[in-house]
């Protein structure tokens, strides 16, 4: 299976999106929107704001293994 790299992260506050490309060594725990300044964390349960407002999960989340 190949891992994707890229996520369009939606900001729940103004519904501004940007493609984003996460990080494969770290989870994103905080991502700033760069249009309405809101500062998104990872909904409970979720490990990444890649998790939580991305189109596609983190790098860990798509092997199947743990998130940091």
């Amino acid at each position: 299976m190949e891992i994707i790299l890229k996520s369009e992260i939606t900001c729940p506050n103004c519904g501004h999106k940007k493609e984003e490309e996460m990080p494969t060594n770290a989870c994103q725990f905080f991502y700033e929107c760069e249009t309405c300044k809101t500062v998104l964390k990872p909904k409970e349960g979720d490990c990444c704001v890649f998790c939580s407002f991305g189109t596609v999960p983190c790098p860990p989340i798509q092997e199947n293994k743990s998130c940091c």
